[in-house]
């Protein structure tokens, strides 16, 4: 009986021992499957940060790939533009070339022109009213004197001829009275000059005593009456020196001739 009991309970511990061995492995299985289940959790989950990594990146190179294009495009308009800018540009230097070729020849042109305008415009003076005559004449004769000048341009004296004119144009239309000398009956006297425009020359002695005006015909001054023109003329040196109001004159004025 014992050894039936004995027998029976190493069984039971034979079996126990089996299961347990059993148990053992089933769960040595599980934690393989379970450690390769994390294994395989950890790798997906790097692989998901290396794609989202990588999709991060993605976005920003085609961010700066639009950021690029749209610079690329701004170039092309601004080079467009440059290009055009360049094309007008050199189209105004051969534009400049042309006229410095041509700057010679006008020049060679230019100053024999102003040397004629010079001599028209003494020829005019020696014809016209004599009237500021010294002062004149210096005009001339700095016009010819700037003409053999070499520091100065051909433009520069074409200037000066100009404005000459310009001067000779403007005393035609103004009211002026001056102090000079006049030689009458041979003895040279102060006078007073009264000058209106090209109409009119006439002058008085700084006593008052004598007038005279210039006359066109007779190519030289005439004396007139003391009585008929000495107040005018008086007064219109005080106009013309603005010591007086404008007024109505009764001044001895050459009739106009008939044009030729």
């Amino acid at each position: 009986m014992n050894m039936h009991r004995f027998k029976t309970i190493a069984f039971a511990m034979t079996m126990s021992f089996g299961a347990l061995v059993g148990l053992q492995a089933q769960a040595n299985t599980v934690d393989a499957v379970l450690k390769v289940g994390q294994t395989k959790t950890t790798a997906a989950q790097k692989s998901q940060q290396k794609v989202d990594k990588l999709a991060g990146e993605t976005g920003d190179l085609l961010t700066d790939y639009k950021t690029v294009m749209k610079q690329v495009d701004g170039l092309r308009v601004y080079n467009a533009r440059l290009e055009k800018q360049i094309a007008n540009q050199l189209k105004r230097i051969d534009d400049i070339e042309t006229s410095i070729d041509q700057v010679t020849i006008i020049q060679r042109q230019v100053t024999p022109l102003v040397i004629r305008m010079i001599d028209s415009l003494e020829q005019f003076i020696s014809l016209d009213v004599p009237f500021l005559m010294e002062e004149r004449k210096e005009r001339i004769a700095f016009l010819r004197s700037s003409i053999d000048r070499s520091d100065l341009s051909v433009a520069e004296k074409f200037r000066q001829v100009l404005e000459a004119y310009k001067i000779e144009n403007e005393f035609g239309r103004k009211v002026t009275a001056y102090k000079g000398s006049l030689s009458i009956d041979g003895v040279e006297r102060d006078v007073n000059f009264f000058q209106v425009g090209r109409v009119a020359l006439m002058y008085q002695t700084t006593d008052t005593e004598i007038s005279g005006a210039w006359d066109k015909d007779a190519g030289d001054f005439v004396q007139l009456d003391k009585g008929e023109y000495r107040n005018a003329i008086l007064k219109g040196l005080r106009i013309a020196r603005k010591q007086a109001s404008i007024d109505i004159l009764k001044l001895p004025v050459s009739a106009p001739e008939a044009a030729q």
